[in-house]
């Protein structure tokens, strides 16, 4: 458990002050915080949830990664106090759930069943709020360029593929493999900015002005 920063009263246009709730990060991304930070929000704590990742058989990838998310927040509930913020990020190849690559050889099986084909990427958020759960679903269809060997290879030596959905992230040197993208972008490096901004500003949350 991280502990960031302490609450802060937020300034209203009008110049009144309105208390937000803490805001709890359910997550131990790096990119999630990154993300947020770009919106001008900052979580006061980062409180990653321990789940069982494991999908339901016969589990459709939009139930899985919405469930993901519910069940991350809904976990939070009774260890943190103010509004939980968990998404969760999955890759569908078919009706394949493609989760984060365990080794290296996975992560080279993913990267050659997603070449040069198109594949689906779903980021579910969940915000727990005052007794309330919110949700966003967001799918985004991505075309990857068909991969050499080697590209492959070399990708799997910068070790970027490790702990990302489908073995490669979009935000890194895996974008040089990307053709097409329709969807959102920021959803796809695993939290919708549009969508979480606007969960956020309902629970009283807004980004920060510099």
């Amino acid at each position: 458990m991280t502990e960031l920063n302490t609450p802060r009263p937020d300034a209203t246009p009008s110049g009144a002050f309105d208390i937000r709730p803490p805001l709890i990060l359910g997550s131990a991304s790096p990119r999630r915080l990154e993300l947020l930070a770009q919106i001008g929000i900052r979580p006061d704590r980062i409180l990653p949830a321990d789940i069982d990742e494991t999908p339901h058989r016969h589990e459709d990838a939009r139930d899985y990664t919405r469930r993901m998310a519910r069940e991350k927040a809904t976990a939070l509930r009774g260890s943190a106090d103010g509004a939980i913020l968990c998404a969760d990020t999955s890759v569908t190849a078919g009706r394949r759930i493609l989760g984060k690559p365990t080794d290296a050889d996975e992560a080279s099986a993913f990267l050659r069943l997603l070449s040069g084909r198109r594949h689906r990427v779903m980021t579910a958020v969940a915000l727990a709020h005052d007794g309330r759960l919110h949700e966003r679903l967001v799918e985004t269809t991505i075309r990857l360029r068909p991969l050499t060997t080697a590209e492959i290879e070399d990708y799997i030596e910068s070790q970027e593929w490790q702990g990302k959905a489908g073995g490669y992230g979009i935000q890194g040197r895996a974008g040089a493999f990307v053709q097409w993208i329709q969807g959102s972008y920021t959803a796809v490096v695993g939290l919708p900015l549009a969508e979480t901004a606007t969960l956020l500003a309902h629970a009283g949350i807004r980004g920060t002005q510099k």
